[in-house]
């Protein structure tokens, strides 16, 4: 009798060591999993911000425009590209200071894109066509990692959060990661003026 609940509780046991195993990798594999998001989501910012100088100097070398918006948009450009976070940091004030460089940026190109109204020559070339065009795609594709990368924050705190693994997460420091939030006012249709 006695061997039969030594057995019982080393099979306990066994089943919990097994299961927290299996927990802890799952963690592992989500963690990495938000990390290689938050990197899809720097390399789509970090894309934008290649495009900027083009952008620039196609808009100085098509028409005598405002310098004080091209001024704007590359001083926002290097702002935003002076922040970066440490992936294994993804908190919520991080990832707000990272994301209001950014918005920076965005509203500076927003502005240069509604002065260009102004100026038929310059929309009419080619290469600020085609430019406008890499911009915009890249909004989309920054849209779509951001999205990507919420899903992930999403599914790894669902794990960390979850019983049994918040057991396992708390003992190796797993903690709820921060995600992206809508800009304050991002519920306000923008304002375009000619």
């Amino acid at each position: 009798m006695k061997k039969i609940v030594i057995g019982v509780i080393a099979l306990v046991v066994l089943l919990a060591v097994v299961s927290g195993c299996n927990g802890y990798n799952k963690l592992v594999t989500l963690d990495v999993d938000v990390q290689t998001k938050w990197s899809q989501v720097e390399a789509q910012y970090q894309r934008r911000a290649d495009l900027i100088p083009n952008l620039v100097s196609t808009v100085k070398g098509a028409a005598k425009f405002e310098q004080g918006t091209l001024t704007a948009v590359i001083e926002a450009r290097a702002s935003a590209s002076k922040i970066t976070i440490d992936p294994t940091k993804l908190n919520a004030e991080n990832i707000e200071k990272y994301q209001a460089a950014q918005g920076q940026i965005t509203q500076a190109l927003g502005k240069l894109m509604v002065l260009t109204e102004n100026y038929p020559e310059l929309k009419a070339t080619q290469q600020f066509s085609d430019l406008s065009a890499q911009l915009e795609g890249t909004e989309n594709r920054i849209t779509v990692a951001r999205k990507d990368f919420n899903e992930s924050v999403q599914a790894y705190n669902v794990k960390v959060r979850s019983f049994p693994n918040n057991l396992t997460a708390g003992m190796f420091g797993f903690s709820p990661k921060a995600a992206f939030k809508a800009d304050a006012g991002a519920q306000n249709a923008p304002k375009v003026e000619f």
